[in-house]
Formats: C-alpha cells, sequence, structure tokens
C-alpha cells in the first residue's frame, strides 16, 4: 500500500515537524488508527507536498509528522477539462469522484437547457461545496497531490468561451448522423489545454451544438454503446490519457 494522503492548508517554513489536527488529524488517528513510525503524505492539494513519518500520535484528533523535503508536482500537460452537465441526484458526486480517480485536471459544472436538474441559490451552493468536497476527498483517495478545481456553475455562453481558448475542443456527441468523429483517432496536441464537453442525460441541444461549434468546438464519439453523463467524461479522459502519453 502506499502512503495515506492528508490535506494541511500550508507548510511551515521552516520547520521540521507538523501537526496535523482538526478532522484530518481525527481521520488520521481514530479511523487509520496510524502510530508512531508509519508514512504518510501530506499536501496542500496544489501540487505542494511532502513525505512524512509520524512522530506521535495524541488524543483522538492530533498526529505528530516530521517532515521531509517540501516539493512542488508540476501540473499534468496536456491540461484536461471536463465540462459537466449537471445529473439528476447524487450522478455528480459520481461524476466528479471518477474523473478525479482518473487525472482530470479542472471540472465546470454545466447548466445545459436540457438539464433536469439546475443549481439555484442556496441548493446550487450546496450542491457546488459536495463536488468541491467529492473532489477533495477521491484525490486523497486516489494518491494525488493536485487536486481538480471545480468551477463555478458555467452558463453555455460561459462554456463556448472556455472552449475558444482551448488547445483542443470536443463535444461528446453519440449521433453519426450529426457527423461526430471518433474520438480515438483525433489528432490531440502534446502540450495546452483539452476540454471536453458531457452533455444532459437529454442531450446536448442543437443551439448549444452550433454555438459551441462557432468556437471551434467539434463533436465526438466514443464507441458504439451510449454512455451516461455520469460516466462519459470518466471514459473519455481516460481515453485521452492514454493517447496523450499521461497514462505512460
Amino acid at each position: 500500500m502506499t502512503a495515506p494522503v492528508f490535506v494541511v492548508d500550508e507548510f511551515p517554513a521552516s520547520r521540521s515537524t507538523m501537526v496535523l489536527d482538526g478532522p484530518e488529524g481525527r481521520h488520521a488517528v481514530s479511523v487509520k488508527r496510524l502510530r508512531t513510525g508509519e508514512e504518510v503524505v501530506l499536501t496542500d492539494g496544489a501540487g505542494r507536498w511532502a513525505r512524512g513519518e509520524v512522530a506521535a500520535a495524541e488524543g483522538r484528533d492530533r498526529l505528530v509528522v516530521s517532515l521531509g523535503e517540501v516539493i512542488e508536482e508540476p501540473a499534468e500537460s496536456p491540461r484536461i477539462t471536463v465540462v459537466q452537465a449537471l445529473p439528476k441526484g447524487d450522478r455528480g458526486e459520481l461524476a466528479v469522484e471518477t474523473m478525479t480517480e482518473t487525472g482530470v485536471d479542472a471540472i465546470v459544472p454545466w447548466a445545459a437547457s436540457r438539464c433536469i436538474t439546475q443549481w439555484k441559490g442556496e441548493r446550487g451552493a450546496k450542491a457546488l461545496a459536495k463536488w468541491r468536497a467529492t473532489a477533495r476527498e477521491a484525490g486523497k483517495q486516489s494518491r494525488r497531490v493536485r487536486f481538480p478545481e471545480v468551477a463555478e456553475a458555467s452558463t453555455s455562453r460561459q462554456v463556448a468561451a472556455l472552449l475558444a481558448r482551448a488547445d483542443f475542443a470536443a463535444v461528446l456527441h453519440e449521433d453519426r448522423d450529426y457527423g461526430s468523429a471518433p474520438l480515438a483517432t483525433a489528432e490531440l496536441p502534446t502540450g495546452g489545454e483539452i476540454v471536453l464537453v458531457v452533455g444532459p442525460e437529454g442531450g446536448v441541444s442543437p443551439d448549444e451544438l452550433a454555438l459551441f461549434e462557432e468556437a471551434g468546438a467539434k463533436a465526438y464519439r466514443l464507441g458504439r454503446s451510449v454512455l451516461r453523463t455520469s460516466t462519459a467524461g470518466t471514459a473519455a479522459a481516460s481515453l485521452i490519457m492514454g493517447r496523450t502519453g499521461r497514462w505512460s
């Protein structure tokens, strides 16, 4: 087993030990039951991390860690962003969890016209907080030290602006009659940013497809089967990871 990952707000400037307390300390001491001499990894979730060794476990929520060198992990290239239409129920958290485990760098919630779920007011704020908490926990579980950014919910026009800046932009679309090409054979950049758009269960509307096409995005399909919105982003990101060498 690789060492468990815990999140810290920041690393001390000149200390060789660090105290992990609060929810992270409680998880380490009372759930993981870490003991003196065991190895851990501490990260700020933004690429800075350090290996450490448990020096002491105190009470129920306090772990004293002897720190190793603090390392800055560079961002992956090409950067992969998934624009995820809002699914029903808890399928949004499922999509965020599996995309985080896959290695996606950024997730943009999208209020597509055919989304049954809409994020408004307090309900929207709670839903966004859940997505961000899911990305954090999945990042820890998958031993990442740079967690995906989960943006505020975007409108279709905001998504179009994002697509216009991308080095490669794809709208996942299962309809061959529309002219979608296989994503498996698309010409991909070796750097920059790749943006993948995942529509809602009802599909991307013709108006949205036209808007995204105008922004430079083309329609691509994955395979013969039609994936649900909660799994399509993970499948597409996995394909891109393999083709760009990020999984090499």
